[in-house]
């Protein structure tokens, strides 16, 4: 056996979209990471072995931006035939090649060492390459889901339902149990060309009538078969293979009453995929210096720390899950967005672990909404940066909070992690710089709102070849430009489709984002120059090196991806 000891500043445990953004983001903001994952590919949930689509906030100009985003874009942008090969690529380099950043795949984390209250190190077994890998950092952060951290820390957690009483929660049960939501082994279908047969194995279900799946709407291009769960009157951790099997025995038994029993309008379609690793929803949860409820949520979560949102419903499962003979799943609107505070991803009792995900510290009727996968990585993005503050300024996560809470919440926003009440501060250059344009009112651009708020476009629109324009008092040495622009936040197509008919659409880039654009700056003689062009631009948030002096600099857009006119929502210089 081979054994490895990496050293770093920050290691996380999981690679789902919560780790993958904790670890992207603090290695961006300087800090040395490693990032263990139990699985050969990243994505957790929404990854080719499970392949649940990004679901999060709803509501007009809701969408999660920052980190999630920008892989959501990349994927548009080059996954066109729509491939979950791509899309695994996609996730992969954003972790492989990011600087500061040490990926470990396929190694499970195992065994951690303790110095009081303190994680020192955690050690993870690399099966394919028989190596014992050891992290020594000095913070940590779980984005596992099932948490595994916890019971080898000693880290507080809760598993199952808060009796109602407990926080005053209408939706809780009135007695506590261990009960949680189950899992789904999910399947995808292709349609073909022709007539396709299709012998289910032996030990498959029967389903021989629509009355055998009540309340489980299985049309093929309507579905994603999310109903298809169990496990949450087992347990959801340790019952996993057992309920593996189960899961597989409804999934074939789904498709066979889809294809043999009934008319579904499934003739010429095949079974594509199946998944053999089960999707989790819910186990161990953290405790934290505050636990959010579902009170915290309808109040719409306005606490002084909020570092991350959500705005996906109450949608609570019915933890029988598909032998339960009722409605699946009990889905009750909740405010979008609503504030997730900071304090509710860092140990109550472990003074250096962080955790994101859907393990964070909420009840388990509060876990229901900000379960969901762009919830999750927006919470990720948080604690990564978190992370990297805490770093810098020699500080424990619940220092952060005490210390340097404001700072935190300015890092996200300049990252576009849209942070709902709060508003990102403009550099002082853009701030005091005379701001004009060719046509239109350019001033919302460093308003420090970077998307549409209620009736607030918070934006400048311009015709193709039009300009905006900094005039500065005299020379100014410009490094950057940064800019923000209109990827459709309302934009209604998914990360990853649930089935592939013959008819499906390619992948686009939002025909909002500005493709090509132009910087020039005033020479000494007044004459306009080029600094700077982009081409293919396929992102919300671009930044562009310049190192520039000038007494003025111009922003020209010159295409989109097809929309008449160029719109964006900040533009800063510094």
């Amino acid at each position: 056996m081979k054994r490895i000891t990496h050293r770093a500043d920050f290691c996380v445990v999981g690679g789902g979209l919560a780790g993958m953004c904790a670890a992207i983001a603090a290695a961006r903001h300087g800090a040395k990471v490693v990032l263990m994952h139990d699985r050969p590919v990243l994505g957790g949930n929404a990854s080719s072995e499970i392949r649940m689509w990004i679901c999060g906030a709803r509501g007009p100009n809701n969408r999660e931006t920052g980190i999630v985003e920008e892989i959501q874009l990349e994927n548009l942008y080059r996954n066109t035939s729509v491939s979950y090969a791509i899309w695994d690529a996609i996730l992969y380099e954003k972790v492989r090649f990011q600087p500061n950043l040490t990926l470990l795949l396929n190694c499970s984390c195992t065994d951690l060492g303790m110095d009081g209250s303190r994680i020192r190190w955690v050690r993870g077994w690399q099966g394919t390459a028989e190596t014992w890998h050891t992290v020594e950092a000095t913070l940590f952060a779980d984005c596992s889901g099932d948490s595994i951290l916890a019971p080898l820390s000693g880290a507080e957690f809760r598993v199952g339902r808060e009796a109602a009483s407990e926080f005053g929660e209408q939706m809780a049960p009135e007695a506590a149990d261990r009960k949680t939501m189950g899992m789904s082994c999910l399947i995808q279908a292709r349609e073909t060309e022709s007539p396709q047969p299709f012998i289910p194995p032996a030990w498959a279900n029967k389903y021989l009538s629509d009355d055998d799946l009540p309340h489980r709407g299985h049309g093929i291009r309507t579905s994603n078969f999310w109903w298809m769960e169990l496990g949450g009157d087992f347990d959801s951790i340790h019952d996993t293979e057992m309920l593996r099997d189960e899961l597989l025995k409804v999934a074939y038994g789904v498709w066979d009453h889809i294809k043999n029993h009934g008319d579904h309008g499934a003739e010429n379609w095949i079974l594509d995929w199946v998944g053999f690793l089960p999707g989790k929803r819910e186990s161990r949860r953290y405790v934290g210096d505050h636990i959010l409820t579902q009170s915290d949520v309808n109040a719409e979560g306005r606490f002084d720390d909020v570092v991350a949102y959500g705005g996906w419903p109450f949608d609570d499962h019915h933890p029988a899950g598909i032998r339960h003979p009722g409605f699946p799943n009990e889905a009750i609107p909740a405010p979008s967005p609503f504030g997730i505070p900071y304090r509710a991803l860092y140990s109550r009792n472990i003074e250096n672990l962080l955790f994101a995900g859907r393990n964070i510290s909420t009840t388990h009727v509060a876990m229901s909404t900000t379960r969901v996968m762009a919830t999750c990585a927006t919470l990720g993005q948080a604690v990564g940066t978190a992370a990297a503050l805490a770093v810098e300024a020699g500080l424990t996560p619940r220092g952060v909070y005490h210390e340097c809470i404001r700072e935190l919440q300015q890092r996200l926003m300049e990252d576009d992690a849209y942070l709902p009440w709060n508003t990102r501060e403009v550099p002082e250059l853009t701030r005091t710089a005379r701001l004009t344009a060719s046509e239109g009112d350019p001033e919302p651009l460093r308003n420090g709102l970077d998307r549409p708020i209620g009736d607030a476009d918070n934006g400048w629109t311009g015709s193709l070849g039009s300009w905006v324009e900094y005039a500065f008092d005299g020379p100014r040495e410009v490094k950057e430009c940064r800019f923000v622009f209109d990827s459709d936040l309302n934009r209604r197509r998914l990360n990853m489709p649930s089935c592939f008919p013959r008819d499906l659409e390619p992948h686009r880039v939002p025909e909002t984002l500005v493709r090509t654009f132009r910087i020039e700056v005033r020479n000494e003689s007044g004459e306009w120059t080029l600094a700077t062009r982009v081409e293919e631009s396929h992102q919300r948030l671009v930044r562009v090196p310049v190192n520039v002096t000038t007494s003025a600099i111009r922003f020209i857009p010159e295409a989109t991806w097809g929309a008449p006119q160029a719109h964006l929502f900040a533009w800063d210089v510094r």
